[in-house]
């Protein structure tokens, strides 16, 4: 596989597909969520677009990579949205899907502005000058609008005019998504599967530690404002899971390092893993609140 053909043609492509199933579960109302439910949306999005990075930023600063690329590669994705994972998740983890998808529908806006400007100080701060090239602010924005945005709008669209076809497709399309998000990061490992075990072992622990920080302050910060359990859910997963198909891509095509694809790559894989307990605590838990009568407490 062409390394060019997979940044400049599969990665981009790939990820409208994921962006466009995404959109294909929108409806206007889920941004008008945010107003009705304040409290629950604004933590969501606070933890996702400030927190994060500086969560992200902190750990890079404790265990000082010893490659510069890798640890641009855990800003690119401390900077990314969730993703439709994200949605998954929550879904099966029994928590608020709707809020799930507002929050990632509101992210995904808000960082295609945040995204260059993150990305860009930490070039600016981990590598030395004249081994990197700025990302183009404007020109960033429009690729990941065209790539992002642009999709999840298309899918919106369809959603709103042929409602069932928009229903039937969902699940097809959710398919092909997983699959497709397998085969970029499987790309990523094997582009760069000379320099991955070593790569494992720097970036590993501070991707885990990633994931369990975010996923725990996101449910502590739920807590603390007296949220409903199903909603405490879903803003620790919406926290702590990230868009690592975006973070590859930003890595591959927009600053055309694959070295940086890594820490994303590894992030996706981690993310799985962790997942699999959210799940299994989130339905224990929710079982045994069931079976003691506080069930109107989720």
């Amino acid at each position: 596989m062409e390394t060019n053909y997979l940044t400049d043609i599969m990665l981009p492509l790939s990820l409208a597909i994921i962006m466009l199933g995404m959109g294909l579960s929108l409806v206007p109302f889920d941004f008008k969520r945010v107003i009705l439910n304040p409290r629950a949306a604004s933590i969501g999005i606070f933890n996702q677009i400030i927190i994060l990075p500086v969560v992200g930023f902190l750990l890079l600063l404790i265990f000082r990579i010893r490659t510069p690329e890798l640890a641009v590669g855990v800003m690119i994705l401390a900077a990314c949205p969730g993703g439709p994972t994200s949605n998954l998740i929550s879904h099966i983890s029994r928590g608020d899907t709707a809020l799930s998808i507002t929050l990632t529908a509101i992210s995904s806006f808000i960082t295609v502005i945040t995204i260059p400007l993150i990305v860009n100080l930490a070039l600016s701060f981990f590598m030395q000058q004249g081994e990197y090239i700025p990302l183009p602010v404007f020109k960033t924005i429009i690729a990941l609008t065209l790539i992002t945005l642009v999709p999840v709008s298309i899918g919106m669209i369809i959603r709103a005019k042929a409602t069932k076809f928009a229903d039937n497709m969902n699940k097809p399309v959710k398919i092909v998504s997983g699959i497709l998000l397998f085969l970029i990061i499987f790309a990523a490992i094997m582009n760069n599967r000379e320099i991955f075990v070593s790569s494992f072992r720097d970036v590993g622990p501070i991707t885990l530690l990633l994931n369990m920080i975010m996923l725990f302050i996101g449910y502590l910060s739920a807590s603390i404002l007296r949220l409903k359990t199903a909603q405490s859910i879903t803003i620790s997963v919406e926290s702590g899971i990230q868009n690592g198909t975006l973070g590859i891509t930003i890595a591959s095509t927009l600053l055309h390092n694959d070295i940086m694809a890594i820490s994303p790559a590894i992030y996706s894989l981690i993310m799985f893993m962790t997942a699999g307990f959210i799940v299994t605590w989130a339905n224990t838990g929710i079982k045994r609140l069931e079976a003691a009568g506080l069930k109107n407490k989720l």
